[in-house]
């Protein structure tokens, strides 16, 4: 068995209103979208100066903080990203930066990042096999993200914010050994469906694939997607989350979208973001199923969690 625990998470330091969102008008108008904030959840995104080490350091030392966790026990760390910065020349002093930053330099490592804003789900999965074959005890898992050109923050399925996340996934009999406090959540499950034809950018997320993935993770367990306490999603626009989600099988009820219009989308990170948003505001309730769960054109990525009150 592997555990989830202290997630965690830093945005960039500058909130800006929609409004001042450079080209929002001009985008919106080329995307053919009615300029109606509280229609697509358009609120407050967060931009930062700091770099991507900076902010995965920010965040995965704070989870090692709110787990009790001395750096020395964690022995791999999962780092993701959309766009690593620089190339092969560059990318050992970036790593090093992040594990020395962290406390974590003689950890092993592994980046991902193919998987665009499933990356942080991919991970999990990563580090729950990781954990289940005995390769490692406790990894430290951490996403982090930015908008390089101000042009790009608002795309037709959101509006994105910079920032990182992270979480411990530790064997099961050391999930409790830090001097921290919180629930831990238990790995239930991990799926994944893909179409390859569908891949490319230019194609729709798929209902299809999201159903596919929730019968594989759900069904052998006895569960049902109604049964599920709520759903981890993306930050994607209003409409969008709401009519993909619903289709996939999911209610109203298990959607958490506060946090569209609080932070926007923050690539991979928002289901760390939304479990830790909703864990600090008393939502969830001990024993209960949640579902971490992102699609991109072509993919659908799943964990389940189970959680146990600390």
């Amino acid at each position: 068995m592997s555990v989830l625990q202290a997630p965690q998470y830093v945005l960039g330091e500058e909130e800006l209103d929609h409004t001042e969102v450079e080209c929002l008008a001009e985008r919106a108008a080329e995307l053919k979208m009615v300029p109606r904030a509280a229609l697509w959840g358009w609120g407050s995104v967060r931009r930062t100066g700091r770099g991507l080490a900076e902010l995965a350091i920010d965040s995965g030392t704070a989870t090692l903080r709110a787990a009790g966790v001395d750096p020395a026990e964690v022995d791999a760390l999962i780092l993701c990203s959309t766009r690593f910065p620089g190339g092969p020349r560059t990318h050992g002093r970036f790593v090093e930066r992040i594990l020395t930053g962290t406390g974590l330099e003689r950890a092993a490592f592994l980046g991902i990042t193919l998987n665009r804003c499933t990356n942080l789900l991919v991970a999990l999965d990563t580090a729950h096999a990781l954990v289940a074959a005995g390769r490692h005890r406790r990894i430290l898992v951490v996403t982090t993200d930015r908008i390089e050109d101000e042009k790009e923050r608002m795309e037709s399925f959101a509006l994105f914010s910079d920032g990182a996340a992270s979480c411990l996934v530790s064997a099961g009999d050391t999930a409790g050994a830090g001097s921290g406090t919180g629930a831990h959540y238990r790995i239930r499950s991990t799926a994944a469906a893909q179409e390859a034809a569908a891949l490319d950018w230019s194609h729709e997320i798929s209902a299809d694939l999201a159903r596919e993935a929730n019968e594989r993770l759900l069904a052998p367990l006895g569960l049902a997607p109604d049964q599920v306490d709520g759903l981890l999603h993306a930050n994607l626009f209003l409409p969008l989350v709401t009519m993909k989600e619903r289709q996939a099988g999911f209610t109203a009820r298990q959607l958490y979208t506060a946090n569209i219009t609080r932070f926007g989308h923050c690539f991979a990170a928002d289901p760390l973001i939304n479990l830790a948003d909703q864990e600090c505001a008393g939502l969830l309730r001990d024993g209960g199923h949640y579902l971490a769960a992102v699609s991109v054109p072509g993919s659908r990525v799943a964990v389940l969690l189970q959680r146990d009150g600390g």
